[in-house]
């Protein structure tokens, strides 16, 4: 037994390199039993290898790790769940085709019949009801969470880590996932929390610590703080105000949707059906709502990435000309940019350096003559987007697999960017990026906003919408709600819609 003055969990001098990288440097970390223990950092911190190391999943090159006062070894995330570590990933590891009880038994000993009575005991308990039966490709997102922590809960954990566990939820299930973890810190549980939403730290965690370049930095209460002073201590420099929005009256017609269907080759897809909406010149547009509801395909219908039949070309204008039928080349020779949502694969190459990625979507920036490449001009071309928007990488010639997931969305967006599109479609545009970086590439879209840009922002985070947008829609279940005046309605208004049971206040003629 831990006694009121042993560490849950305690590291010393704790240290993880990769080649020449250093990860983690001498950290030093206290977890106290029944607290809930923020971590917060930069992308690039530190945070994912350190809960790395805790789960077992790497081992410290240097360091020790006590558990309740004893030194541990942990070899692999078996090794952690034995001990009572559990962790819930912020991308789930479920399987679709299996129900609830199968997955759980996957880790879980123990019948099917006996885990579903334990399922419904511990969904009773601790608000997290589910359907032991239910198959979990007809789940809701925050559904999925709750199978994922309830397979944790089984194992009886005196530790449960969270990654980014609100960034897929609507505020209603926020506050619903905040009860359970308040609950379950009252059982005696201690909790480490990771996530980039500041004010979430604010009202949840007793405790913070924070990274910068692999270090503890400082070690703070989150309440005796504003999110302003986290944000300053976690980057390590005072945060820019918010960029204010230019007042404009409607400008030129630059993307209309009108009627778009798509039905999806997918059989756990959602088909999209009959979406209209407009968009023009100096002006962000929103979508919200819950992952699976339709985002990725109508990208792909915006992007050119899925083409529509000759006969349904009029769905979709770009440019005042019908270009549903017209593949991404066509779309981008009339002034499209497009930042999608997985950057490695269709944002960029992971094996080709970044010089080479720029080239993919910059050619005809004076990058090809005469159908040579230069290469000068796209040295030159991505030298000038690591300098503006701050991509800390060695140089154009690294690899683009070898960055960070928030330097590699800075490189994509600034090549997008430096483009000067008339239209841009930016899909997660700072998911898994740290509030710095986030907080920039949402004034680099305002600034394009300003200057007359049409931004099309498809995101799961609510807030950074309601920070960004003039107008939003919610898409749910296929089917896109009215435009809503962001001024005019409240995050919880377009939750309701996200769980389709939406209001209709704020909504825009």
């Amino acid at each position: 037994m831990t006694s009121a003055k042993t560490p849950l969990l305690a590291l010393t001098g704790v240290s993880k390199r990769y080649g020449g990288v250093t990860a983690n440097a001498g950290i030093d970390l206290i977890v106290d039993p029944g607290s809930i223990h923020a971590i917060l950092g930069e992308n690039g911190a530190g945070k994912s290898t350190l809960m790395k190391l805790i789960y077992g999943v790497q081992s410290p090159d240097e360091g020790q790790i006590l558990w309740k006062g004893q030194p541990v070894r942990l070899g692999s995330p078996a090794d952690a769940r034995r001990l009572g570590i559990g962790m819930v990933f912020q991308h789930f590891s479920l399987f679709e085709t299996l129900s609830v009880v199968q997955n759980i038994s996957l880790i879980v000993p123990g019948s099917q019949k006996t885990l579903g009575a334990r399922i419904r005991a511990l969904g009773d308990e601790f608000g997290l009801t589910v359907d032991p039966d239910a198959m979990v490709h007809a789940l809701s997102v925050g559904e999925r969470q709750r199978v994922e922590i309830i397979r944790c809960l089984l194992l009886n954990p005196d530790l449960l880590i969270l990654d980014e566990p609100t960034s897929v939820l609507p505020p209603q299930s926020v506050k619903k996932l905040f009860e359970t973890l308040r609950a379950l810190q009252a059982k005696g549980m201690a909790i480490l929390f990771i996530s980039h939403k500041l004010e979430e730290i604010k009202d949840l965690c007793d405790t913070a610590t924070i990274l910068r370049a692999g270090r503890v930095t400082g070690r703070v209460t989150p309440a005796e703080h504003s999110a302003k002073d986290l944000a300053t201590l976690m980057i390590g420099r005072a945060m820019p105000p918010p960029m204010p929005a230019v007042a404009r009256s409607g400008g030129e017609l630059r993307l209309q949707i009108s009627g778009l269907s798509h039905d999806n080759d997918d059989p756990f897809g959602l088909p999209l059906k009959d979406l209209s909406l407009t968009l023009r010149s100096g002006e962000i547009l929103g979508i919200a709502g819950i992952s699976g509801n339709g985002q990725q395909d109508l990208a792909a219908l915006i992007s050119g990435e899925i083409v529509q039949a000759r006969s349904a070309r009029d769905t979709l204008r770009l440019m005042g000309q019908p270009m549903a039928d017209q593949g991404a080349a066509a779309r981008r020779a009339l002034g499209f940019a497009f930042v999608p949502e997985e950057r490695l694969g269709r944002g960029a190459v992971p094996d080709m350096s970044l010089s080479d990625n720029a080239l993919l979507t910059a050619h005809g920036a004076g990058l090809v003559t005469g159908g040579f490449i230069s290469r000068a001009a796209e040295r030159a071309f991505t030298a000038d987007i690591i300098d503006r928007f701050d991509v800390r990488t060695p140089g154009p010639q690294a690899e683009a697999g070898a960055l960070s997931g928030g330097n590699l969305q800075k490189f994509i967006l600034g090549r997008e960017i430096t483009l000067a599109p008339k239209v841009l479609l930016v899909s997660q545009p700072t998911w898994g990026v740290d509030i710095g970086a986030a907080t920039d590439i949402r004034r680099r879209l305002i600034e394009m906003r300003n200057d007359g840009a049409a931004i099309l922002v498809i995101s799961e985070e609510l807030e950074e919408l309601f920070q960004i947008c003039d107008r939003l829609h919610v898409l749910h279940k296929g089917r896109l709600s009215p435009s809503l005046i962001t001024a005019q309605v409240t995050a919880e208004e377009v939750g309701a819609y996200m769980i389709g049971a939406g209001p209709t206040k704020g909504a825009a003629a």
